[in-house]
Order: C-alpha cells, then sequence, then structure tokens
C-alpha cells in the first residue's frame, strides 16, 4: 500500500492543514509524525511553553485517534527520525508545513537532501501563514521591508481555500505509535486562558467572533481590560490556522478589518524572516547607536522592579503567564530600549524565553520595530511610558493587579508613587531606576549576552 509521512512542526491541527489532506488524499495509508526536537526543547523549556506545547501533542493525537489514525511520536533529530520512521514503514513520500526562520529553513534543506538520497519523494505545503510565505512580492524585489504596502497587496491577494479535516486517517498496522512525555516534574500548568490544543483554539476563535472582535479597534490597547483574543499562542503552534482566522474574521464584516490587520502583521514579519534570516540577531537596518552596558538595569527591567509601574506591572504579568497585551510589549521595549538604552536583543531573548507565544519572526520583528533597527517607517519614535499609562490603564487597574505594593496608592500617584507625599509611598517598591521620561541614556556597547535565538 503507498504510505506517506506528514512530519507536523509548527502546525498542530487537523482542519485546514494542506499537508495532511495532501497526504490523505493521495495515499492509502498516513503517518503523522511529530519529533520532539532536542534542540528545540532546550531552547524553549519554559514551563509556560512546555506545558502548552504537550497540551496541543495531546489534543492533536486525540483528533487523530477519531480520525482511525493516530499521532506518532518520535524524540531527537526531525530529519534523522522522518527517515528512519520511512525505512521502517515503506513510506515513498514525506509531506512538511513551511516555514521562515533560519532553523527551520536549515531543517527543510536537510530534509530536501535526504529525500533526494534516499529516494524518497518531498512534498512541501503552506500550513503556518495565511498566505504563502512567497506572497505576495512587490515589482522590484523578493519581499516587503515596510508593512503598510505589504498591507496593501496582501488584503487584495485571495488566500488559498481553506480543506476540511479529513474523513479519516489509515496508520500501516503494528506501528508504534511512541509516547508523550508527562509534564509532571517538567513544568507547571500555565495560566488557563493558555490551555493548549487545537479544541481550544477554535473555540477561542469562535467566541472572539462572536462576542469579542467587534470591539476590538476601541478595547484593544486597554491594559487592564480583556481586549484582545489571546490567540497568539494557538497561531505560533499552528492549533488554529491562520489562513481559518482571517477567513472567518474577514467574513464579520468591516467591524473585523482591525483585528484582520493585525494578523497581516505576522504574515509580515514571517516574509521579512524568511528573506533576512539573520535579523532574529541581527539588524535589519543600521542605526548609528551605541547600546549602554548595565547588568543592574537590565536585571531589574527582567524581573519587573524599576520602579516605573507600568513597565514592571507587564514584566511580571509576562514572567507569571507567558503571556503580555500587545501595548504592553510595546511600553517595555521601548522602555528598555530608549530609556534604559539597551540592546534590544537583550529584551528579544527574554520575551522568546518566556512567551508561551515566543515566535522568531514576530518577536524579533517587533523588538526592531520598537528599537528603530526593523521595518518601521518612523525609526526615531519612542514611548512615553507615563502617557501611555495614564492613557491605557487610566485607573490603574493593570498596575494594581500585578503589582501588589502599589494596592493601596491612591488613582493620582499609581503610575508615579514617587510623587506621592512621602506617607504615603509604598513600602518595598523602589525608586525609579532612571528618570522614566527623560532617557535615553547612552554608554559603551553592551557586551557578553547572548543573542536572542535564531
Amino acid at each position: 500500500m503507498s504510505t506517506a509521512i506528514v512530519l507536523f512542526t509548527r502546525d498542530l491541527r487537523v482542519h485546514d492543514h494542506a499537508a495532511l489532506t495532501a497526504a490523505t488524499t493521495q495515499y492509502e495509508q498516513v503517518i503523522p509524525l511529530f519529533v520532539l526536537d532536542e534542540e528545540l526543547l532546550r531552547a524553549a523549556s519554559t514551563p509556560n511553553r512546555v506545558s502548552f506545547l504537550l497540551g496541543s501533542l495531546r489534543a492533536l493525537r486525540a483528533s487523530l485517534r477519531e480520525l482511525g489514525g493516530d499521532l506518532v511520536v518520535r524524540r531527537g533529530d526531525p530529519v534523522d527520525e522522518a527517515l528512519r520512521v520511512a525505512h521502517a514503514t515503506g513510506a515513498g513520500s514525506i509531506v512538511v508545513g513551511d516555514d521562515a526562520s533560519a532553523y527551520a529553513q536549515r531543517r527543510l534543506r536537510r530534509l530536501e537532501r535526504a529525500c533526494e538520497r534516499e529516494r524518497i519523494c518531498l512534498r512541501v505545503e503552506d500550513t503556518v501563514a495565511a498566505a504563502p510565505l512567497g506572497e505576495p512580492v512587490p515589482a522590484e524585489r523578493d519581499h516587503y521591508r515596510r508593512f503598510t504596502p505589504y498591507w496593501r497587496r496582501w488584503r487584495e491577494t485571495p488566500l488559498p481555500a481553506l480543506v476540511d479535516a479529513p474523513a479519516r486517517v489509515v496508520l500501516p498496522p503494528g506501528l508504534d505509535v511512541g509516547a508523550l512525555p508527562h509534564e509532571s516534574g517538567t513544568s507547571r500548568p500555565p495560566s488557563p486562558r493558555l490551555r493548549g490544543g487545537e479544541s481550544a483554539g477554535r473555540s477561542r476563535l469562535e467566541r472572539w467572533l462572536r462576542d469579542g472582535v467587534h470591539g476590538y479597534d476601541e478595547a484593544r490597547s486597554l491594559l487592564a481590560a480583556d481586549g484582545t483574543s489571546r490567540l497568539s499562542p494557538y497561531l505560533h503552534f499552528g492549533c488554529v490556522s491562520a489562513r481559518e482566522a482571517v477567513e472567518r474574521a474577514r467574513a464579520r464584516g468591516p467591524a473585523a478589518a482591525e483585528f484582520v490587520r493585525q494578523l497581516c502583521w505576522r504574515d509580515f514579519f514571517l516574509q521579512l524572516l524568511r528573506a533576512n534570516p539573520a535579523t532574529a540577531s541581527a539588524d535589519l537596518r543600521h542605526r548609528d547607536v551605541v547600546w549602554c552596558e548595565d547588568d543592574e538595569a537590565f536585571a531589574r527591567w527582567e524581573t519587573g522592579r524599576t520602579g516605573v509601574p507600568i513597565v514592571d506591572a507587564a514584566m511580571r504579568q509576562l514572567r507569571r503567564e507567558g503571556w503580555l497585551h500587545n501595548r504592553g510589549r510595546l511600553i517595555v521595549a521601548s522602555f528598555l530600549t530608549r530609556t534604559l538604552g539597551l540592546d534590544w536583543r537583550l529584551g528579544a531573548e527574554v520575551f522568546l524565553e518566556l512567551l508561551v507565544d515566543g515566535d522568531v519572526a514576530s518577536n524579533a520583528g517587533n523588538w526592531q520595530w520598537v528599537a528603530g533597527t526593523g521595518a518601521d517607517s518612523r525609526p526615531n519614535r519612542a514611548f512615553n511610558p507615563l502617557r501611555q499609562a495614564k492613557r491605557f490603564d487610566p485607573g490603574g487597574a493593570y498596575v494594581r493587579r500585578h503589582v501588589p505594593e502599589l494596592g493601596d496608592v491612591g488613582d493620582a500617584f499609581v503610575h508615579e508613587p514617587w510623587r506621592a507625599p512621602k506617607a504615603y509611598r509604598p513600602d518595598g517598591y523602589p525608586a525609579p531606576l532612571v528618570d522614566p521620561v527623560h532617557g535615553p541614556r547612552r554608554g559603551g556597547r553592551r557586551k557578553g549576552r547572548r543573542a536572542a535565538r535564531a
């Protein structure tokens, strides 16, 4: 019987999965394979992310079993393990989703060479982005470096049609499917809002499009409100198809236009990284700036002890939940790079370590956008943290939620506790590390820290 392997990577679902659909349509037996990649597990060993990944894999296995198949799990190098399974089962084809990072592209090139050597057919499908990764492109070059022209072309470009989940998956008989690792002892459960898996992701998308998206444009920047979709982890791991999210949001009409635009940013950063893989840790655009060297300032930023409440609240939420509101991400990134004058790569590495949705393309793209080294057409913009706090957390509810030392501070001083009368200043909360408005500082280029992972 004809047999194909579907190598799952960042596409942990059965709905709108072009690789899985192609394999089940054209082959009699299909082996859904996920390889626990030791290199990536070491790089992404934060508890929230591992827990989300394992939950997503359990959900994928359950979905495949409902279709008559199973998820085959191996541990090691994805290329080596895929070939090992192919040899053991006589599979003549491997189908895999495309991706943008330097690591994913190296993996794909290795897989191409191995399949050519072993005379195995390799097929690559689009499973990660909404638009195919190489589309659309400008007339004069192979990718866009500015979002607005990309957005104009992207929204006018028809996306490939959505595909249904396969009706049935047939495994070769006698194949050892392997076991998923247990979470116990390796990670703690993430926030209940971040339960992994396709079912959880699709339910969240359904609720969001029904109840949340219509107020998104007004509520999306309010830090204390639950005004965003929180779909980013599900999109990162592919529990929800980005293409399906776009198409279903478009069906909601103009009320969902801003949400669709945010999904376009994800595609934009994917195509930008694919064309410029070094930008995961290198400036896309050179700026004549020398980053400061200050270990204490970085440590206080990282742990939420800068003495600037809005910054500390965001960093503490990030560490506790593995998630952070986009407005919070912009505020803390600007504070690190513009106010403290520290290298954006330091912050990008912390985000990759802590975020459940730690996506290389969006992470590096957004950090460089804030630092002025990336795709922003206004490279000198900076976010005043006090102005941002008063605008997007006007009553201080967000700050009080994540910085309990400020729980009893009145509204007038909750964002500037150093201005409160001495008798009312909170015990145990530090004075501001620097003037939160009149940075940045300058100094020697920082040495000795690891660059963000590619």
